[in-house]
């Protein structure tokens, strides 16, 4: 289970919290006087999903706050990048991705005030970064990505403006090559 969400301060504190344990309230309190939110939330807490519900603590929490930045880590799979996932992929993903969606659709309709990226990684690699992972604007590529690198590529987000209000893919095509064989041009990459 990762119920896990980072919120930055200025002189980028991070503070860890379990979202789900006593819901919206501690999540605005440990959130209170931040800059910007970041949730990756996914998985269960006991036999609930957290990937609609703890995200959206967090992104409700942002709104009341006035934190005027988040980014939304989900899946390839969701919203309009439901193509790109081979449908077998697909189908036995379709809950979390449906619940993942959801937190996204909040996010974008309900919280006209912040500025929010959505990252949606391919398949997830434990290995160490490689530094030649990429965000892009293409919704029908998919691959597969180091935990990383996906970290990296958040961070730069973050703090680039022109991220803002926008939804990317993010996959590192030195480990995978697309499964469809698109040609992605990248929007940012993980190598500073």
């Amino acid at each position: 289970m990762r119920t896990d969400f980072l919120v930055f301060r200025l002189g980028s504190s991070v503070i860890n919290s379990q979202p789900l344990h006593n819901f919206l309230r501690d999540v605005e309190n440990t959130m209170d006087g931040c800059d910007a939110a970041i949730t990756t939330m996914g998985g269960m807490d006991g036999e609930r999903r957290v990937d609609y519900e703890g995200n959206n603590h967090v992104i409700e929490a942002a709104g009341i706050l006035g934190i005027s930045r988040c980014i939304l880590v989900t899946s390839i799979g969701c919203g309009d990048s439901k193509h790109a996932a081979p449908p077998e992929v697909f189908e036995a993903l379709k809950d979390v991705l449906a619940e993942k969606e959801k937190a996204e659709r909040i996010l974008i309709r309900y919280y006209t005030n912040m500025n929010w990226t959505i990252i949606r990684p391919g398949g997830l690699k434990s290995e160490p970064a490689t530094g030649k992972a990429i965000l892009t604007e293409d919704n029908l590529v998919i691959g597969s990505i180091h935990r990383e690198d996906v970290a990296a590529l958040v961070i730069r987000a973050l703090n680039s403006p022109n991220t803002e209000r926008k939804i990317f893919t993010v996959m590192d095509p030195s480990i995978t090559v697309s499964v469809n064989d698109r040609v992605v041009k990248p929007f940012i990459t993980s190598a500073p």
